[in-house]
């Protein structure tokens, strides 16, 4: 593992409080007023620790399709994010970014490197193949039709390949995939705007579809 150690410094002129990572670039100067800061605490920073490959669960086959995202960020920390939830595979379709881009590697944090990714320049065409494949597709979409992506998976049909759609951050998804998904699902939104980043997004269906595929194949 590896290991450095950071200090929390306070700013003897404005007051602010931030962290300073050993060797990081901007030094003990306050960032907001460069005046002059004091260490109040000194701390072990733990490294993530490259680990073993580990088997992957059997009961599910998720992976993820990047319909056209636009912000290298954005397909950075999707891929973080796909990392962590157990999606095999990722397909950055359209203008989607690829991590050949260094900003995609920036959010990704390596997890370009532990979930296989592919581009394809038409979703569409790919998505028929892949419902050729054996694969039900998912978009995760807002419609007059959709499901809250809670209540998409029951025990007595749940499938076990799932290609989990997300969409562009100003167009959506494509209509053309709408058409052909065998599943529309949204995120119940409870405040005043109409739809998350596209990250976040991802991030939380696919907290959601794991842990409700999982509940319902255990009851199964």
């Amino acid at each position: 593992m590896n290991k450095t150690s950071y200090e929390i410094r306070v700013c003897q002129n404005c007051g602010l409080r931030y962290p300073l990572v050993k060797d990081q670039k901007f030094g003990e100067r306050c960032p907001a007023c460069l005046g002059q800061t004091v260490a109040t605490l000194e701390q072990t920073l733990d490294r993530e620790p490259q680990t073993d490959d580990q088997a992957l669960d059997s009961r599910i086959n998720l992976r993820v399709l990047l319909d056209n995202v636009r912000s290298a960020w954005n397909a950075g920390s999707i891929l973080r994010s796909a990392d962590g939830f157990e999606f095999r595979h990722a397909y950055l379709c359209g203008i989607t970014p690829t991590p050949e881009n260094p900003e995609v590697r920036k959010t990704a944090l390596g997890a370009q490197d532990s979930v296989a990714w592919s581009a394809h320049k038409n979703a569409v065409e790919l998505i028929k193949q892949l419902k050729t494949d054996g694969f039900e597709i998912w978009a995760l979409e807002k419609t007059a039709s959709s499901a809250p992506i809670h209540s998409a998976i029951q025990p007595s049909n749940a499938p076990k390949n799932i290609v989990l759609v997300v969409g562009n951050e100003v167009t959506g998804v494509d209509p053309g995939i709408l058409e052909i998904a065998d599943r529309i699902a949204h995120l119940p939104m409870r405040g005043q705007k109409r739809s998350f980043n596209v990250a976040i997004a991802f991030a939380v269906a696919a907290q959601i579809l794991r842990s409700q595929y999982l509940a319902g194949d255990e009851r199964g």
